[in-house]
């Protein structure tokens, strides 16, 4: 396996424990007062100039970013302040101003109140310097590539998915072995497009088997370790056989870009249809697709497997021959995965920063730890939005969203609809309580919930 570059942070002044925060891998964290932080400062009198959430580190080795939360006295980088709220906000207000962010580099300082910490990278030693290309048309990357080992596309090639995937099948259909799990299939139109890539729908010319086809391209150069963490969660869901739950067929990896073929689902996703339906679906519709779905996250649970990026968009719906609708969660880990191997890059810092509009905020303070919970808690999210048309929490544009989520409760469904009955509002809210701990613990318990505020 190739080497990884490492960043630790060693506290070089102040009282903090332990003195130093190493990072391998793929991961965020929250500096500040609060229990939830780490490193978390003493909450003491020494230490009021530094907020409870004060800033947040974006790591993805050996890229590291530093964004300040509109804490009142300000971060500082080598004695410079990058950020700080302006006298008499409040945190809650402070939230809608925006704070720079700043790329770190070895032997940066970072200063909160009287703590500091040095900024080390360690990059491993490579042998031999090879210049770096795009997998695709061997353009020379430069800083793209950002001195990491690995295949990558450019970014002229990583905004043609649709030629990515032309190259791959045509490669497949001239033997090549890594390949051969897309060979045979040709591309009869687009999906959907996101910031990973793009997903089609392809049809075997041998079977006339239907499947949603998708390319994932990575942001930084897929290290052979990265591909094979990567590879290794998506064995996971490809075990995964439940009514309720996507199939995944095949997955693999070819000329910088990952590729998975999965059950086409005819009805398309939850969020098209609540686009189709004017924004929102009636609770009778709405509920036994909940209810449904939640089956599979069950079952999916049951096997140890954590989705971890729930939202409406990979809650599909499967038209069946006799007229019935059946809801399928689909991408099991594969997102969180794609992204904790490393192969997104920075997601919540930066101009493509991620949206957490349907994630808990233990996720927001603990990247890497990710419980059944954290799923209930975003599938209540997506049913709150199925019924409202809103997300449960306000993201205004001007407002920094991770701030938001680490301060702001969900706001009662019958708020947003006072027409939601109220049982089935209860449920909801319950299952969007996040102190002490989530509502609901498992999707058993919510789905039993549900059934019962619905007979």
């Amino acid at each position: 396996m190739t080497p990884s570059a490492t960043i630790t942070l060693t506290l070089v002044e102040g009282r903090v424990k332990p003195g130093a925060y190493v990072f391998e891998e793929r991961t965020t964290c929250v500096l500040g007062r609060s229990t939830d932080c780490s490193p978390q400062l003493p909450d003491d009198p020494d230490h009021k100039t530094v907020s409870r959430h004060h800033c947040l580190l974006d790591i993805n080795p050996p890229d590291i970013r530093i964004r300040d939360f509109g804490s009142l006295n300000g971060t500082y980088v080598n004695g410079e302040k990058i950020g700080q709220r302006r006298r008499g906000l409040t945190p809650e207000e402070a939230v809608a101003d925006s704070y720079p962010e700043h790329d770190l580099k070895d032997g940066d300082r970072i200063r909160l109140g009287d703590t500091v910490f040095r900024v080390d990278i360690a990059r491993p030693q490579v042998a031999t310097v090879r210049l770096a290309r795009c997998a695709k048309c061997e353009r020379e990357l430069g800083d793209e590539a950002g001195g990491r080992p690995g295949e990558l596309l450019c970014a002229a090639c990583q905004a043609r998915p649709d030629a990515v995937l032309k190259l791959l099948l045509e490669l497949a259909h001239g033997g090549r072995a890594d390949l051969e799990a897309i060979r045979g299939y040709s591309v009869i139109r687009e999906l959907g497009r996101g910031g990973m890539g793009a997903v089609y729908l392809a049809r075997h010319e041998a079977t006339g088997v239907e499947v949603a086809l998708k390319v994932m391209l990575p942001k930084v150069a897929a290290s052979e370790t990265a591909r094979a963490r990567f590879l290794r969660e998506v064995a996971l869901t490809r075990a995964m056989k439940h009514p309720h739950v996507v199939a995944l067929h095949d997955a693999g990896f070819g000329y910088g870009t990952f590729y998975l073929t999965t059950e086409f689902c005819t009805g398309g996703s939850l969020d098209r249809l609540v686009a189709e339906r004017g924004g929102r679906l009636p609770v009778e519709e709405a509920v036994p697709i909940a209810v449904q779905a939640l089956k599979g996250l069950e079952h999916a649970h049951g096997q140890g497997v954590v989705h971890r990026d729930l939202s409406p968009s990979n809650i599909l719906l499967h038209r069946e021959t006799d007229g019935s609708t059946t809801a399928k969660i689909a991408d099991f880990g594969i997102g969180k995965a794609f992204d904790q191997a490393g192969l997104s890059g920075l997601t919540r810092t930066g101009t493509t920063a991620g949206k957490p509009m349907f994630m808990p905020r233990r996720q927001v303070i603990d990247f890497r730890k990710a419980t059944p919970a954290m799923d209930v808690w975003a599938f209540a999210a997506c049913l709150y939005h199925t019924l409202t048309g809103r997300t449960p929490r306000e993201f205004p544009r001007a407002k920094d969203p991770w701030q938001v989520v680490l301060q702001e409760p969900a706001i009662p469904i019958r708020r947003r609809d006072p027409a939601i009955p109220r049982r089935l509002a209860e449920v909801i809210d319950t299952a969007l309580r996040e102190r002490p701990e989530i509502g609901y613990a498992s999707a058993a318990e919510l789905r039993g919930a549900l059934e019962r505020a619905w007979r």
